[in-house]
């Protein structure tokens, strides 16, 4: 039985596990790799004050208990915000169940009185994919909102942006 629901602190471990196999498996390197070069996910150790307590939230698609997907809102400031952390594995790609996290997860961002979502990709050719979802979804190109050493990944290449 497939359920979206909001993480629970013991889940965070597994999310983190989701995230390093998928970042392996599109961009060929290895866990260590993932963590020096790309991203440590230091944000989800302290997931309360960076999500829950700060106009946020963070989802995870669960199939029997076991984390599938994640993804979250993230306050960036007073009318805008971030996708963040949506990731799934490869299996459960195509099922539908990322269009239904994003649907929560605007309805969300919405309530929560932010004007405008925004993500940024790391690799416009091994996340193809992504990106047409994410066009799919009504996002599009805009220019880099954060400077190199900010936030997520160091050498994001692609930063989109949709209208609530």
């Amino acid at each position: 039985m497939i359920e979206i629901k909001p993480v629970k602190t013991h889940q965070i471990p597994e999310v983190k596990q989701l995230i390093w196999k998928v970042c392996q498996e599109i961009f060929q390197v290895t866990k260590e790799e993932v963590i020096q070069h790309y991203d440590d996910l230091a944000d989800l150790d302290a997931i309360e004050s960076n999500y829950f307590r700060n106009s946020g939230i963070f989802l995870v698609v669960c199939d029997r208990n076991k984390v599938i997907g994640s993804g979250g809102i993230k306050r960036f400031d007073r009318s805008i915000c971030e996708l963040k952390r949506m990731w799934f594995l490869k299996e459960y790609r195509g099922r539908g169940y990322a269009e239904q996290m994003s649907f929560l997860l605007f309805k969300f961002a919405r309530k929560a009185n932010y004007k405008r979502v925004r993500l940024d990709v790391f690799s416009s050719d091994k996340q193809a994919r992504a990106i047409n979802f994410y066009q799919k979804l009504g996002f599009y190109n805009i220019t880099r909102y954060f400077p190199r050493d900010g936030n997520g990944f160091i050498d994001s290449t692609v930063f989109m942006e949709k209208k609530l």
